[in-house]
């Protein structure tokens, strides 16, 4: 056990206060007129072996591994169990070295311990009131004077640091909360100036330059209604990060960039879901763990995540070289975790594949890679079909071979009663997992996880209407009344690291996606958002559905039966699995297509197994090549 020397000063003021309170419990104990017999104990080399005993049980209680400006109710406790051990000790070296402690009188050791603790623990909360009492002309604005929306532990962080460092340019001039009971409370001299509902009038007659969100688990519907009321009063409002940015471990409290403004995700975040992920990862810790499609959205998430569990390698397989390379240099030089083997390759090149198998042995698979962009899709079948659907059955079929123990394939709700190329590919890998689960001769455990839309991902319809909204619109929205789900990328990579937990034998989960967006009001919210009112200052313009584009995505169709699973926001999707020889046959067909460059064939036969997985009538053949037009709206 060692001292750090910049705390040197802190052991001398503790052996100061170790002595006195040594000395004052004498005087207490016997006001100042205590028997001669009694000197003995007064003697200096008393007071230095009382010392003596006392400063090591300090150090081993890690009294002095922490500054006193940021003593917290924790290390209080922690003083309180360390002096009551000191205590102890000195009794016990007293024993040892023939002082008679039984002579010493026991209200000298009730009133010594009482008296250390109180000049311990009063010590440091003094030195920290000093520190960081206000500057004496905190009276006056430090620039922006700003009302703190919420009362809780966040916003008790973010007044002390904003009254401990004036360089950061706030000046809170009061809080609300929705607890009533609050009104008037003051929090490090603040006084909470009312409930939510009174912020209308209490911003009309504040008149402050900034209003500040610091509640973390603060639902979508509550900040939108927040910055609706700081809207109509013209006064710009800012958060704090909300627990999806918890959940994914990227919040440190350095207030100048944790404040950012307001974005349409913090209004679209439903109640979040929470994922105990070390209590259910221990399928990942200690495995071998291979993620494909790492460089994109998911499968970037998900390595984020599946290294905070400990795996003894985690494998990451790209086809694209910036995306794996960005994830890579996170992981290693960011986060360091560097267990980590970056492989560029196809995930449907299956002797590359099978090598990357024999070579790192994974126990675990993440299957994220996937073409997703509706448009794209419908230009480009051939690619597809390659990509999406041809390609999990190779990383499945690789799987298998080697033995890994679970295969986990990332789906989409487009995969439910698919009307394009893209969700029918994606429909035929969740085909993939339930034969191939279903099969006795496999081992390995398959399971599918099935959502929406994630929020943040490359391409989504959030990107896109910013870009919109920064040349000045129009913002372009396909349909009236199109909805779509959203979610979090962070809540739903832990969900499906939840369902892979309990996943096996070829079962389809589906993620609670909340209530669905109507991507109308999204872009009018974002247009807001961005200081503008929709409609006249950004125009929005309706330019119609693309082809075989849903106005409502579904999470499960009607030959599903749905029913709850180990976790409340997971539900287990069951139907009757295709037979897998005759699945077996029908990709091999769509891969000689594929390899023949045969688009209106593949397209054709496409349709045709969909059809008769789903035991629907099949339909006829669009004419031309089936190839839908690529259209500038965005993908929702």
């Amino acid at each position: 056990m060692t001292v750090n020397r910049h705390r040197l000063w802190q052991v001398v003021v503790d052996a100061g206060l170790i002595a006195a309170a040594w000395v004052f419990s004498w005087y207490i104990r016997f006001d100042d007129s205590w028997p001669v017999y009694y000197d003995r104990y007064l003697q200096w080399d008393v007071l230095v072996l009382v010392v003596g005993v006392t400063l090591p049980v300090f150090v081993a209680f890690g009294f002095y591994n922490r500054w006193w400006r940021y003593v917290s109710t924790r290390d209080m406790w922690g003083a309180v169990r360390g002096v009551a051990v000191a205590g102890i000790a000195v009794y016990v070296v007293f024993s040892l070295l023939d002082f008679h402690p039984a002579s010493v009188p026991r209200g000298i050791w009730i009133v010594f311990v009482l008296l250390l603790m109180a000049f311990v623990t009063g010590s440091r909360l003094l030195a920290r009131t000093i520190i960081e009492r206000p500057a004496a002309g905190a009276v006056v604005a430090r620039g922006k004077e700003v009302i703190i929306v919420g009362a809780g532990d966040a916003a008790q962080l973010i007044l002390r640091e904003m009254l401990r460092n004036p360089a950061l340019g706030y000046t809170p001039i009061g809080l609300v909360d929705d607890d009533p009971r609050k009104k008037n409370v003051r929090l490090h001299g603040i006084r909470v100036l009312g409930t939510t509902e009174e912020l209308p009038l209490l911003l009309r007659d504040r008149r402050p330059d900034e209003l500040l969100i610091a509640i973390p688990s603060a639902a979508g519907e509550v900040r939108e209604r927040i910055v609706e009321i700081a809207r109509s009063a013209r006064v710009p409002v800012k958060t704090l990060p909300g627990l999806p940015d918890l959940i994914a471990g990227e919040f440190d409290f350095d207030l100048a960039r944790q404040i950012r403004p307001v974005e349409v995700e913090d209004l679209l975040g439903r109640e979040p879901v929470t994922v105990d992920l070390d209590s259910i990862a221990g399928y990942l810790t200690g495995e071998v763990v291979l993620v494909t499609g790492a460089g994109g959205s998911i499968g970037s998430e998900l390595c984020r995540q599946i290294a905070r569990v400990g795996p003894t390698k985690l494998v990451l397989v790209d086809n694209g070289e910036p995306g794996l390379f960005e994830i890579e240099r996170e992981l290693v030089d960011e986060r360091g975790f560097h267990a980590t083997a970056a492989v560029l390759a196809d995930a449907g090149n299956a002797t590359k594949m099978r090598q990357v198998f024999e070579k790192y042995r994974p126990a675990v698979v993440f299957h994220a890679a996937a073409y997703k962009h509706v448009p794209l899709l419908e230009a480009n079948p051939l690619d597809a079909v390659r990509n999406n659907t041809l390609t999990t059955r190779t990383v499945a079929d690789v799987a298998v071979e080697m033995g890994a123990k679970r295969f986990v394939l990332v789906s989409t709700d487009k995969a439910v009663n698919p009307k394009t190329i893209m969700g029918q590919s994606k429909a035929l890998c969740e085909r993939i997992v339930e034969a191939w689960g279903h099969r006795e001769d496999t081992s390995t455990r398959f399971c599918a996880v099935r959502f929406g839309n994630v929020l943040g991902s490359s391409g989504s319809v959030i990107p896109i209407f910013r870009k919109q909204i920064a040349r000045g619109g129009p913002v372009t929205v396909t349909h009236a009344e199109m909805t779509r789900y959203f979610m979090t990328i962070p809540e739903a990579v832990q969900l499906v690291i939840q369902a892979g937990a309990i996943g096996g034998r070829g079962q389809v989960y589906v993620l609670d996606m909340g209530e669905p967006v109507k991507i109308a009001d999204l872009a009018e919210t974002m247009i807001r958002l961005s200081g503008k009112e929709p409609g006249t200052e950004i125009p929005i313009e309706f330019v119609g559905a693309r082809p075989g584009e849903k106005l409502h995505e579904e999470l499960w169709s009607g030959d599903e039966t749905v029913t709850p699973s180990a976790h409340e926001a997971i539900a287990l999707v069951t139907r009757a699995p295709v037979d897998s020889a005759w699945l077996e046959e029908e990709l091999d067909a769509l891969a000689s297509l594929v390899e023949g460059g045969e688009t209106l064939e593949l397209v054709g036969r496409l349709n045709a197994i969909m059809a008769r997985s789903t035991r629907e009538p099949v339909p006829e053949p669009a004419p031309g090549d089936g190839a839908g037009a690529v259209e500038t709206a965005p993908a929702s």
